[in-house]
């Protein structure tokens, strides 16, 4: 899909009408059932014996009333048990199909959302700037659960409605020609509205899942924000928001279930109405003696089981279009290409690794941003082991800097190298693999304390996370947690205060031991106590590595190596923390007005930061 975006969620209902109105769009699902081929068999024999056993029933019926009821003395025993075995093996086939047609379904959907969820591990950030993270989470669940219930359940009953519907047809044959070309006859007339309302039931179908997708979406939005809402005071537009999607969403389900009612009421109208008339002109064979009773009993029953086998499959044929629409949607996830891939035959960066990093006339826009450059002919060499602070204005392409080092993002132009490779010529993860990260909005995970700490170096024992614990100032709050290490974390780590998330940022880029050090002011939000716990850990995670470091308070970056000042993409002034304050430029600007501004209440101090 590399021209094809995910739809936003802005009021925008307009469809793909090549992608998501093919049924073809289900082959994704049938490529993947096909992996497990025993249980297909199984699934298809189950299926074949409960059919045919569903067909055998007014073939028994058919034997009892000719030759029981209707013979004089006749003894009908055999007859009924006969017809309970053909029950009991109804029973059993349709046990066994049932299992192995969930078992399928439950299997398909698992690797369905396996491979969309690896897929998306493998782009860039720019995608997902692009295209909403909780409208993809809505579509690796409710579309899934779509899938899963036409595989688990309507694939199965299309096909058996199938076998019974084609066999109770040749079974009529046998029983009543006549009266069965007639049944016929009615199937071009049945066939029509459903090629008609079921077009327009596509539509509807995908319109539907969109909205659904909606509500998912705004629900995480909200649930995500929920301190800011209840701050604002905001709880009531939150509901009426919501209330407005909900009501979006049943109105647009209201025109879909409309248009299968309508579907299954015309459809089972003409057959059933079919049916009577054939009944009728059945009823008239039996007083003229042309046809048995036996065979009009069992033509009934036959008919009954054809015209509700071919009244379930207009249903069938409206749960194959909701499907083959979310199929669409997640064929896109899958099919989406990463813009940042490693090439084919990657250059192996130096060892050992020396932590060199240069930016050589690099020109950079994002792609959500196009007329607007983040960097303009920027050029920067960081030698291993230097310290370079990087201050400027909101805007300035601080953080740009960064995107650009781990290679979410190449340049528009120039180059940028790690250790003298190029990055586009490199692996990404061979390139990210050198660096460890310390944000300055701390990014924690639903998980224990031991699995945040770890996440930079998996195999870390218990003894190497607390080392590092113990140099991020982290190990006296980590031992005091209820179950230590072992401590749930809650959602996006809210059990902990802002310096101890910090903490354990800084902790696990300790352990995770790389030669460059990417620092996005770890400390701004932090009180004063804080501060000084983390600046210390930080003291630590610096030595003998090559830090870059983005810093918003001055104060914490004096001792710095270099310190470069951007603005509007360009480095504007170069130096040290006092020569750059003899020139009285930009940094000299920002420094007087933070200090003078009561933003800092401490004096510029000679740790690193």
């Amino acid at each position: 899909m590399s021209d094809q975006k995910i739809e936003q969620s802005s009021g925008k209902d307009k469809l793909d009408e090549n992608t998501h109105r093919k049924i073809g769009n289900l082959r994704m699902v049938w490529v993947r059932a096909v992996h497990y081929p025993k249980q297909i068999v199984f699934a298809g024999i189950a299926l074949m014996v409960a059919a045919f056993a569903t067909l055998a029933i007014p073939i028994g019926f058919k034997e009892i009333v000719d030759n029981g009821f209707a013979s004089e003395g006749g003894n009908i025993a055999p007859y009924f048990q006969a017809l309970l075995v053909i029950v009991a093996i109804l029973a059993v086939a349709t046990a066994c199909r049932f299992y192995f047609v969930s078992w399928l379904g439950e299997r398909v959907v698992a690797d369905i959302r396996l491979a969309v969820q690896k897929n998306l591990l493998r782009l860039a950030p720019g995608f997902f700037e692009e295209n909403r993270p909780s409208e993809i989470a809505s579509r690796m669940t409710s579309d899934t659960a779509i899938i899963e219930q036409v595989v688990g359940t309507t694939v199965s009953v299309a096909l058996r409605n199938s076998v019974v519907g084609i066999g109770g047809i040749i079974y009529l044959f046998t029983l009543a020609p006549t009266l069965t070309a007639g049944l016929l006859l009615g199937i071009p007339v049945v066939i029509l509205p459903i090629v008609f309302i079921g077009r327009k039931l596509t539509n509807v179908s995908r319109f539907s899942q969109d909205r659904v997708a909606d509500v998912g979406a705004m629900v995480a939005e909200t649930l995500g924000a929920m301190k800011i809402v209840q701050a604002f005071g905001q709880e009531k537009r939150e509901h009426d928001r919501f209330g407005g999607a909900v009501n979006a969403t049943f109105e647009t389900a209201k025109r879909r279930i409309r248009l299968r009612a309508a579907l299954t009421a015309v459809v089972i109208a003409l057959i059933f109405s079919g049916i009577t008339m054939l009944m009728w002109r059945g009823a008239i064979g039996v007083s003229d003696g042309s046809i048995s009773p036996g065979s009009i009993a069992a033509f009934v029953l036959t008919g009954g089981l054809v015209a509700g086998a071919f009244g379930a499959l207009t249903e069938v044929y409206g749960d194959l279009l909701r499907a083959a629409g979310a199929a669409g949607r997640l064929a896109e996830l899958l099919e989406e290409k990463p813009e940042i891939a490693p090439p084919a035959s990657p250059i192996t960066l130096p060892e050992p690794p020396r932590g060199q990093i240069t930016y050589d006339n690099v020109t950079f826009a994002y792609p959500t941003r196009p007329d607007t450059n983040a960097l303009q002919n920027f050029s920067l060499k960081v030698t291993p082991g230097e310290t370079v602070a990087v201050v400027g204005p909101s805007g300035a392409g601080k953080s740009t800097l960064f995107q650009l080092a781990q290679r979410f993002y190449d340049p528009n132009s120039g180059s940028v190298r790690i250790d003298g490779v190029s990055l586009p010529s490199a692996d990404p993860g061979d390139i990210r693999q050198r660096m460890a990260l310390v944000p300055q909005d701390t990014v924690l995970f639903a998980a224990s304390a031991r699995d945040n700490l770890r996440y930079g170096q998996w195999d870390a024992t218990d003894e190497d996370i607390w080392k590092a614990a113990r140099a991020a100032n982290a190990e006296q709050f980590l031992k005091a947690l209820p179950e230590g290490l072992d401590t749930f974390m809650g959602e996006a780590g809210t059990r902990l205060s802002g310096g101890q998330r910090q903490r354990v940022s800084i902790a696990r880029a300790i352990l995770r031991n790389t030669p460059i050090l990417l620092l996005d002011e770890a400390t701004s939000a932090l009180d004063a106590e804080s501060e000084k716990l983390v600046q210390d850990a930080l003291e630590h995670l610096m030595e003998d590595r090559t830090t870059l470091v983005i810093a918003h308070r001055l104060a914490t970056i004096r001792s710095a190596d270099r310190i470069i000042v951007m603005d509007e993409g360009r480095i504007v002034e170069e130096g040290n923390h006092d020569s750059l304050m003899a020139k009285n430029g930009l940094y000299s600007r920002l420094a007087d007005l933070q200090f003078n501004s009561g933003d800092l209440t401490q004096k510029p101090s000679k740790a690193k930061a």
